[in-house]
């Protein structure tokens, strides 16, 4: 059985994460800029990239390798035409990273955002120790009540299935398997979104 994530079209997960009532497309985009623009690194891994969502920060001056991964082809093919301009900066990879993680390149920044929720922490920190970033900028998200973890909206039945792969995320078991893999939490950064959730941002710098 295919993973969920490659039969949810990109047209309902935007619309969804886009809605006013959700926010989460454009609060995630703001924080991406700052993902981007606050390390001294050449080459980054964006894990879970779907359409590109926050990809128009990347600097070309800046950066000589960006990587976008994801398990959804049509996302990846959506994200090459939607950033033509990053043409020989920007590389796209379809893995599925429970199976291919072993597969990706290395990277000075591994930004995962919205996707350590859907691999859980031991395939991550498998990841992370294969690509041996020196940063690791992670966005959560963190219900701040007894709310469904995916926000109502006319789009919500396209995630369905995502019970199936969803893991529960809390910012200490984060911290601690970081740890476990000899990376120090260095940044703490959290952002209010509507229906009593919250994205919280949580970075990662690898011990000497």
């Amino acid at each position: 059985m295919k993973n969920p994530w490659e039969e949810i079209s990109l047209d309902d997960y935007e619309r969804h994460m886009g809605l006013g009532s959700v926010m989460q497309l454009q609060a995630m985009n703001g924080m991406m800029k700052n993902q981007f623009e606050d390390y001294p690194v050449k080459s980054a891994m964006v894990l879970g990239v779907a359409g590109g969502n926050g990809l128009e920060h990347v600097d070309p001056e800046k950066y000589d390798a960006v990587y976008g991964v994801d398990i959804n082809a049509r996302y990846l093919e959506a994200v090459k035409k939607r950033f033509a301009n990053l043409d020989g900066t920007l590389e796209c990879l379809c893995f599925d990273l429970t199976k291919d993680f072993e597969n990706l390149p290395c990277a000075e920044l591994l930004i995962a955002n919205l996707l350590v929720e859907y691999i859980g922490y031991e395939v991550f920190q498998k990841t992370v120790a294969h690509v041996r970033p020196k940063y690791v900028s992670c966005i959560i998200q963190i219900n701040m009540d007894e709310s469904e973890w995916v926000s109502d909206s006319p789009y919500i039945h396209a995630f369905d299935r995502l019970d199936e792969v969803h893991h529960q995320m809390d910012e200490k078991s984060l911290s601690d398997a970081m740890e476990k893999i000899s990376y120090s939490r260095t940044k703490r950064t959290e952002q209010n979104l509507p229906n009593g959730k919250k994205l919280l941002r949580l970075d990662f710098v690898r011990e000497p």
